[in-house]
């Protein structure tokens, strides 16, 4: 039987994907990228901001029309808006057969079973349950690249963010499950391991009363066939010294960190429950820069956040101007049911947030436009992604640029490379965010 199988949301999301896709192919489900094709659907949402839930939704109402016309025997829904909004989907989406919980993935199969037995059910369990992990998975990143969840959860509790309602506390994945998953990935070929968590920082708190994030870093760079591993979301309150010095000593870590800051107003990351302050970040950042120099800092910010005034979004832009991150990814605040931030007085007008967007990305796009110019001459090991059509011309990618969010480098060459190659490479030049590079005879 030919399953559908829909991935919304982060890269988080796309684990617990691979995961269920994993278990459906040891039962003998067969899947397709067809709707015409597809006997079965199965989709697994997201509901983190409202243009995230919009499209879950719509994809469900897509997918509920062809269960109208009889084409689909069975429609499934996983993930966080199945988890958050369950009553309301089986009410509205009368289509919709069964939900799957953000921790009940591994009914994945059951559920189906019972769907296409006349006899679905529901399968939504409780948030502080342990997390999967090790479990055999198909990729679907289509590259040389893969994500490793190393937990769940959050403990954080931003006045602003949801996940803690949908996902539960904050969880670890048991180091050697962890391990275990690695080297299954290294094995199918994967050389570049992406950490990934709601916090990544946090590893190992709860199971082991310390962070074990340092030592789990040591041991995955011991696992053959693995040459890059990039850390994703970490906590700048979290950031230690053991962690700058693994990442010093480690040649396999990119020198690369994603530090989800949000805002450079003090008052404002107050209200947000952010547990650092702009003096606190750039310390920090600055402290980063002198133990690596060559580090690469990615961040996000929101615009918008309730009672944000000009005055304070005049402080975050001066912030941004000031600490030149490398990479800056900007986000229009979005009110999120259930969440204190969604019922603060002094909600900012939608137009406003969209405006002081632009305003930030086109401050990031001349911090980046500069910060590529500066590159050229510079030497550089790249994993090469592709090819571009009928041209000499490959896609890489450096150290600075995690799939899907950063940028690329483009090399013109008559060599023959393959996807997964690693090359030397000397820049020469920038076009925007992307550079351009010639190889290095070796």
């Amino acid at each position: 039987m030919n399953i559908l199988f829909v991935s919304l949301g982060c890269d988080k999301n796309l684990v617990d994907s691979e995961v269920m896709l994993g278990m459906l192919k040891e039962r003998g489900y067969t899947f397709t990228d067809d709707q015409t094709q597809a006997d079965a659907a199965v989709v697994n949402t997201c509901c983190f901001i409202n243009d995230a839930k919009e499209e879950s939704i719509q994809t469900i109402l897509e997918l509920a029309e062809l269960k109208k016309t009889g084409q689909l025997k069975a429609l499934v829904v996983a993930g966080c808006l199945a988890q958050r909004y369950q009553a309301e989907i089986q009410k509205e989406i009368e289509e919709v057969d069964a939900i799957i919980g953000t921790t009940a993935l591994e009914k994945v199969v059951e559920t189906l079973d019972e769907v296409l037995a006349g006899k679905g059910e529901n399968h939504l369990e409780a948030l502080d349950k342990a997390p999967l992990g090790g479990k055999e998975r198909v990729l679907t990143t289509g590259g040389y690249f893969s994500y490793l969840k190393i937990a769940e959860g959050c403990n954080k509790h931003c006045t602003y963010c949801i996940i803690p309602k949908v996902r539960g506390e904050y969880r670890s994945v048991p180091m050697e499950l962890l391990l275990d998953e690695a080297r299954q990935l290294a094995g199918k070929g994967i050389k570049e391991l992406i950490l990934v968590a709601q916090e990544t920082t946090l590893y190992g708190m709860d199971l082991y009363g310390e962070k074990k994030l340092p030592e789990l870093l040591d041991r995955l760079c011991e696992i053959e066939g693995l040459i890059w591993i990039r850390i994703m979301y970490c906590y700048p309150e979290e950031i230690t010294q053991e962690l700058i010095d693994v990442m010093k000593r480690q040649t396999k870590i990119c020198h690369y960190l994603d530090i989800p800051i949000q805002s450079g107003s003090d008052r404002i990351l107050k209200l947000m429950g952010r547990r650092t302050d702009t003096a606190q970040i750039e310390a920090l950042v600055d402290h980063l820069r002198e133990e690596i120099q060559d580090i690469c800092i990615r961040t996000t910010f929101i615009t918008g956040f309730p009672t944000e005034t000009e005055e304070d979004f005049t402080e975050t832009m001066e912030f941004i101007n000031r600490m030149e991150f490398d990479r800056l990814g900007a986000f229009t605040y979005s009110p999120e049911e259930g969440t204190p931030a969604a019922v603060m007085d002094g909600q900012v007008e939608e137009e406003i947030k969209l405006r002081r967007q632009q305003e930030m990305m086109e401050l990031q796009q001349e911090i980046a436009f500069e910060a590529a110019e500066n590159m050229k001459g510079r030497e550089l090991t790249v994993m090469i992604e592709g090819k571009l059509a009928e041209e000499d011309v490959y896609v890489a990618r450096t150290y600075k640029d995690a799939p899907s969010v950063d940028g690329y480098l483009f090399v013109d060459t008559d060599w023959s490379l393959m996807s997964g190659d690693f090359v030397r490479v000397r820049v020469t030049g920038a076009n925007e965010y992307d550079l351009i590079g010639e190889i290095i005879e070796e």
